[in-house]
C-alpha cells in the first residue's frame, strides 16, 4: 500500500523533475487575499501572480498546500463525519504555470502521473471538458486515447472557473475515478452523478481568458495553468477504498481515538463520532500551530466550534476526561515530517486543546441535560424552538451548529429563524467581525513599484546613514515625479539605513537630504515586505525623483529601539524557562520609549515568576556576551534550535539571531529567526524591568517593560519616591516597611479610641433635641437625643448602652454629621409586643426626608438628607411611640 506520505512526495517529485519548483505550503492564514478566513484552495497564495500584481522568479510551481473550510462560504463543517469525502481541513496538490506551459503540457503531465507513476489504469479514468473547448477534448483523445463516451463535455459553470466577476477565467477539465459498478453512482453530467462510485480527483483549470465588466471575454497574453487535487481524495484511490476515512492517515487517528476511549470504531453509534475526532483534530492542530487560538469572534471562533464539536462527540464516546490533547502525538507523529511546523506547536496545541475541552467539558453536561428537556416531547421531524437554542448558545456556549448536529442523530431539526431572531445583538457582532485574512488590502500601486523597482536594499545593519537615489514618490496615494515644500510625501529609494515598520519593530524617523532640500521623516512602511517607504513633510525646497540624497537616520532613538528589541528576545527565552515551552510570541511592539510582548499562557504571572523572569534576563544582560547573526534556510535555522514565529512567512534565507550563554544542550541562551535592528552585545541593553503582566484575551498574556535608561529613570523615580516617604516619616528607606506597619497600627489604635471617646463624649455632654435623662411615658422611658458628629456605625452600641440604662422603655438616637443625619431605635425586650422599632425608625426616616429603614423590632436604623430636622424626628418618634403604647403625648 502507498502511503500518504509517499502520494505526496511523489507528485512534488513528479513535478520537480519536470522543472517546477516547489514551493512550501503557505500558512492557513491568508497573507495576500482579505476576503478570505482561511487558504481554502492551492491556488490562493499565488493569486496575485495570476493577476499580474506580482511577479517571483519562476514560472512553473508545485505545492502540497493545508486548506480550512469551516466557516463563510466554503463551510464544509456539517457534513464532516457523515460522508466519505467531506473534511474541514485537508490538503490540496496543485502544479502551476504562470504564463509558460498550457493545455497540452497540463493534460499530459496529469495523465503521465495518473497512468505512468501511479499506475491506475486508464479504463478507471473519465474527463470532463467545458463543452466549447474542442482543443482539451483533442488534446484528451491525442495524449490518454479516451474514447469519446469518456470525454464528457459539460456546459454548466462546474466546468468553467473565474477568480471574481472580472479579471482571469477559464474552462476547466476535471478528472474522475470510477470506482467500480458495485458501487452507486453515475458519470459526471448524469442524473446519478452524485453516487459515490465516480469521484472527481484532479481539475485543470485553464486559465485563458480576461472577464470584462461587461461580459466579454478577452484572450490573456499569459494564459496560464492551475490545478487542483485533494491529497485525502487520491490516496484513498491508491489505497483502494472509496472513503478517506479510511485511509491511513485518518485510520490512525480513528485506531487512537477508538483505543483512548475504548469504543468500536465502525459500529453505527459511535463511527461519525471517530471521523469528526480525527479531521477535526488535524485543523484545530494546524490552525493553532499557525497562530490561530481559541475566541468568540474571528477566525478563533471558528476554530472553538471545530474544537467543541469535536469534544462533544468525546463525550458521546464516554470519554470521562479531556481526550483531544491525548491525540496531538499521533498527528505529529503522522503529518509532522510533511509540516514541521506542526513539530514545533506540538506543546502549544496540547496545552490549548486540554484547557479547551476542559472549560467545555464544565457545561456541557449543563447543555446537554437542557437540549434532553426541551426535546423530550419531540417526536422524529420535529423542530426544537430557536430560542432554546440560542439560550444553548448564550448561556452554555453551544454553537448553533452543535445543537444542530446533536440533534440530527435523532431525526430532529431546529428554528434557525428563531434563532436568528433571539440572537439579532449577537448577530449584529459577528457580521461586524471581518471575514478577511486579517491583513490591509495592498494598493496595487506598491506592486506597480515592487515590480518595477524590486526591492529596498535596507543597509541599516551596520548604519544609520548611507547615501541613496529616490526612485519613487508618492503623494496623495498616487505616483508623482516631485514634491514641494509642505508636501506630505512618501519616498522610496534604492537603499536606505531606514528599517520599515515590521515584526513587531516601529518604523524609523530621521531626515532625507540632498542639493537644496530637506525631508523631516516621521515613520518608515514596509509595503509588501519589500520597499521601504519613507513617510514625511518636505520642509524645504523640492525633491524629485533620480536624485541623490543623503539619508539619515535617528541614531538614538534606534538605539533605544534595538535595546528593546534585543529585550524581547532574551524575555521570550527567559518565559519558556520560567513557565514552560509552551509559551510562544503571539505579538510585540518595539518602540524607542518601552517594549511590549505578547504571549501563550493561560494565567496571571506570580510575583515570584516576574522576578525570576527579571533575573533571568538581566543575568543575561551582564554577561554582556556579542550577539550573532547568521544567514540560514529557514529549515537549517530551525534544526540549529532557532525559534520561528508560526504563520510567519520566511524567504529562501533568514537572519538567524543568537545571544545569550551557551545552557547545558550547548544551545546558546536565545536563538530565533529574525529582521529587526539589534544591539551588538547583551549588555548594551543596560537593564532590563518589567513594569506589568495583563490580560490580552484568552490564554494570550501581554508583558510590558523598560529597557537602558528608560529603565533606570523607572528606578531612579521609584527610589525618588522611596526615599520622599521615608523622610517625611524620618526613618532609612529600609526601615520603611516596618515604619509604615507601626504606623498603620496606631492608626487603627487611634481610630478605636477615637471612636470609644466620641461615644463616650455622646452619652455624658448634653444632647440638644431631646433629653438627657429619660422620661416617662407611662409606665416606660423614653430617652431621645440629638448628637453631633458621631458616626452612624457607633449608633447601635449607643442605643444597646442607652436600653440598658433605661431598663424598660425606648431609646432613640439621631446622628448629624455634614448635614446628613442617622437614626437608631432600640425597644427594650419587655415592649416588643407593643411597639416596634422598625416602625418607629420609618417615622424618623420620614421627618429627616429619607424613607424605609429596617432592622428588628428591638433595634432598627435609617437616615436622611435633612439633619436640620434631627429635633423634630426625636420628637415624632416620641410621639409615635406614646401612641403605641396607649399613652398621652
Amino acid at each position: 500500500m502507498t502511503s500518504t506520505s509517499d502520494i505526496r512526495q511523489s507528485f512534488l517529485d513528479h513535478f520537480a523533475r519536470a522543472g517546477h519548483v516547489v514551493v512550501p505550503s503557505a500558512p492557513l492564514v491568508p497573507q495576500n487575499d482579505p476576503t478570505l478566513m482561511f487558504v481554502n484552495a492551492g491556488m490562493v497564495p499565488f493569486k496575485n501572480l495570476f493577476t499580474g500584481l506580482e511577479t517571483r522568479p519562476y514560472t512553473q510551481a508545485v505545492s502540497a498546500q493545508k486548506c480550512v473550510r469551516a466557516g463563510g462560504k466554503h463551510n464544509d463543517l456539517d457534513n464532516v463525519g457523515y460522508t466519505a469525502r467531506h473534511h474541514t481541513f485537508f490538503e490540496m496538490l496543485g502544479n502551476f504555470s504562470f504564463g509558460d506551459y498550457f493545455k497540452e503540457e497540463a493534460i499530459r503531465l496529469s495523465w503521465d502521473l495518473l497512468t505512468g507513476t501511479w499506475g491506475i489504469p486508464k479504463e478507471r479514468l473519465t474527463v470532463t471538458v467545458y463543452h466549447t473547448d474542442d482543443e482539451a477534448h483533442a488534446l484528451w483523445k491525442k495524449i490518454a486515447g479516451l474514447p469519446d463516451e469518456r470525454i464528457i463535455r459539460i456546459a454548466t459553470s462546474d466546468n468553467f472557473w473565474s477568480m471574481g466577476d472580472t479579471g482571469p477565467c477559464g474552462p476547466c477539465s476535471e478528472i474522475f475515478y470510477d470506482h467500480g459498478s458495485h458501487i452507486h453512482g453515475g458519470p459526471p453530467g448524469s442524473p446519478d452523478e452524485d453516487g459515490d462510485r465516480f469521484v472527481e480527483v484532479w481539475n485543470l483549470v485553464f486559465m485563458q481568458y480576461d472577464q470584462q465588466a461587461d461580459g466579454t471575454r478577452l484572450p490573456l497574453p499569459r494564459p496560464s495553468i492551475d490545478t487542483g487535487m485533494g491529497l485525502e481524495r487520491i490516496s484513498a484511490v491508491l489505497q483502494g477504498t472509496h472513503d478517506n476515512f479510511e485511509t491511513d492517515t485518518f485510520r490512525m487517528l480513528i485506531g487512537e481515538s477508538a483505543a483512548l476511549t475504548k469504543t468500536p470504531i465502525d459500529a453505527p453509534a459511535t463511527r461519525a463520532s471517530h471521523r469528526i475526532i480525527a479531521d477535526h483534530l488535524r485543523s484545530a492542530g494546524f490552525l493553532v500551530a499557525d497562530g490561530v487560538l481559541p475566541a468568540n469572534e474571528g477566525r478563533g471562533y471558528v476554530l472553538r466550534r471545530i474544537m467543541r464539536r469535536a469534544m462533544r462527540h468525546a463525550h458521546l464516546l464516554g470519554a470521562q476526561e479531556p481526550l483531544m490533547h491525548r491525540l496531538v502525538p499521533s498527528l505529529v507523529s503522522a503529518m509532522g515530517a510533511a509540516y514541521p511546523e506542526l513539530s514545533r506547536a506540538q506543546a502549544l496545541i496540547g496545552e490549548t486543546l486540554k484547557l479547551e475541552e476542559t472549560r467545555f467539558r464544565q457545561t456541557l453536561d449543563k447543555g446537554l441535560k437542557l437540549l434532553d428537556e426541551a426535546t423530550a416531547g419531540l417526536k422524529h421531524g420535529d423542530v426544537l424552538p430557536g430560542d432554546v437554542a440560542f439560550r444553548l448558545y448564550d448561556t452554555y456556549g453551544f454553537p448553533y451548529d452543535l445543537t444542530e448536529d446533536a440533534l440530527k442523530a435523532h431525526g430532529l431539526g431546529v428554528d434557525r429563524g428563531g434563532f436568528d431572531a433571539a440572537m439579532a445583538e449577537q448577530k449584529a457582532r459577528a457580521r461586524a467581525a471581518w471575514a478577511g485574512s486579517g491583513a490591509s488590502a495592498t494598493d496595487s500601486l506598491w506592486f506597480d513599484l515592487a515590480d518595477r523597482l524590486g526591492a529596498t536594499d535596507f543597509i541599516g545593519y551596520s548604519t544609520t546613514e548611507a547615501q541613496g537615489e529616490i526612485v519613487a514618490i508618492v503623494k496623495d496615494g498616487v505616483e508623482v515625479s516631485s514634491a514641494s515644500e509642505g508636501d506630505d510625501v512618501m519616498l522610496i529609494a534604492n537603499q536606505t539605513p531606514f528599517y520599515g515598520e515590521s515584526g513587531g519593530q516601529v518604523g524609523d524617523t530621521g531626515r532625507i537630504e540632498g542639493a537644496g532640500f530637506c525631508i523631516a521623516i516621521t515613520d518608515t512602511q514596509k509595503p509588501l515586505g519589500k520597499l521601504h517607504a519613507h513617510a514625511g513633510r518636505v520642509e524645504k525646497g523640492m525633491v524629485r525623483v533620480g536624485d541623490t540624497v543623503t539619508l539619515s537616520v535617528d541614531g538614538g532613538r534606534r538605539a533605544a529601539i534595538r535595546s528593546n528589541h534585543s529585550a524581547t528576545h532574551l524575555l521570550h527565552a527567559a518565559l519558556r524557562r520560567v513557565l514552560g515551552e509552551h509559551v510562544s510570541q503571539k505579538g510585540s511592539m518595539v518602540a524607542p520609549d518601552k517594549l511590549r510582548f505578547d504571549f501563550s499562557h493561560q494565567k496571571a504571572l506570580t510575583a515570584e515568576e516576574i522576578a525570576a523572569i527579571e533575573r533571568e534576563v538581566n543575568a543575561e544582560i551582564r554577561a554582556n556576551l556579542p550577539v550573532s547573526t547568521r544567514l540560514m534556510t529557514p529549515d537549517a535555522a530551525i534544526e540549529a534550535g532557532a525559534l520561528a514565529l508560526f504563520g510567519e512567512k520566511y524567504g529562501d534565507e533568514v537572519r538567524v539571531l543568537s545571544m545569550g550563554r551557551p545552557g547545558d544542550s550547548g544551545r546558546t541562551y536565545s536563538v530565533e529567526l529574525c529582521g529587526g535592528t539589534h544591539v551588538n552585545a547583551t549588555g548594551d541593553i543596560a537593564l532590563f524591568r518589567i513594569l506589568s503582566d495583563s490580560a490580552v484575551s484568552s490564554g494570550v498574556r501581554r508583558i510590558e517593560a523598560l529597557t537602558g535608561e528608560a529603565a533606570l529613570a523607572h528606578l531612579a523615580s521609584q527610589e525618588a519616591l522611596l526615599k520622599s516617604a521615608a523622610s517625611t516619616l524620618r526613618t532609612r528607606p529600609e526601615e520603611l516597611p516596618e515604619r509604615v506597619q507601626s504606623l498603620a497600627d496606631t492608626v487603627k489604635r487611634l481610630e478605636r479610641e477615637l471612636a470609644d471617646a466620641k461615644k463616650a463624649l455622646a452619652l455624658a455632654g448634653p444632647a440638644t433635641g431631646g433629653a438627657q435623662e429619660p422620661e416617662k411615658l407611662g409606665a416606660a422611658a423614653f430617652l431621645g437625643q440629638v448628637l453631633e458628629g458621631v458616626e452612624a456605625k457607633a449608633l447601635r452600641g449607643l442605643v444597646d448602652e442607652a436600653k440598658a440604662r433605661i431598663g424598660s422603655g425606648i431609646s432613640a438616637i439621631v446622628a448629624v454629621n455634614e448635614g446628613r443625619a442617622s437614626v437608631a431605635i432600640g425597644v427594650t425586650d419587655d415592649l416588643k409586643a407593643m411597639v416596634s422599632a422598625v416602625d418607629l425608625v420609618r417615622v424618623a426616616a420620614a421627618t429627616l426626608g429619607g424613607q424605609g429603614g429596617g432592622g428588628r423590632p428591638d433595634m432598627a436604623q435609617a437616615g436622611g438628607p435633612d439633619g436640620d430636622k434631627a429635633a423634630e424626628a426625636v420628637a415624632a418618634v416620641r410621639a409615635a411611640a406614646a401612641q403605641a403604647l396607649g399613652v398621652a403625648a
